[in-house]
């Protein structure tokens, strides 16, 4: 793999493990206590912005292979769903055990995009934060094996 991806992958990775972390603190008390509204619209920005991190790196793999396209209306599921397919040039990126939890987060970041903050349900959320850490390990473990593959250019 050309080193200015992996650089920009790396970048990227960095850049969820440096919010992951700063919202430590938020992602504890709502581990503790159901969180109020300011609490509940920190933490769905937090996981829309994680999502959007993956989908980060994700872009850069799949447009580095040229097999990304914008086109669809539904290119964010197809930016998904594609990594998990191994092709003639790469392994797959992910693992298809995350695939669920992914497409979780990335409906919730939908959600998050075309609604108000009131409307924002902790029972519909807080499993997605209480497992935001583990989520992420594992997406950063595929990635970074991914990045370590022999069959990537």
């Amino acid at each position: 793999m050309d080193n200015s991806i992996r650089k920009k992958v790396l970048l990227e990775i960095n850049q969820i493990d440096k919010l992951i972390n700063e919202a430590k603190p938020l992602i504890i008390l709502c581990c503790q206590q159901e969180p109020d509204f300011i609490e509940k619209s920190a933490s769905a920005l937090l996981l829309h912005s994680f999502y959007n991190g993956v989908e980060n790196i994700l872009s850069i793999i799949l447009k580095h292979y040229n097999e990304l396209s914008f086109l669809s209306e539904k290119w964010h599921r197809e930016l998904l769903e594609t990594s998990f397919v191994p092709t003639d040039l790469r392994v797959n990126i992910l693992d298809v055990s995350i695939k669920d939890q992914l497409a979780e987060y990335m409906s919730f970041r939908h959600f998050v995009r075309h609604s108000y903050g009131f409307q924002i349900d902790w029972l519909k959320m807080k499993h997605l934060i209480i497992n935001l850490e583990l989520t992420w390990n594992k997406v950063k473990a595929d990635i970074e094996s991914f990045l370590d593959q022999k069959k990537t250019l």
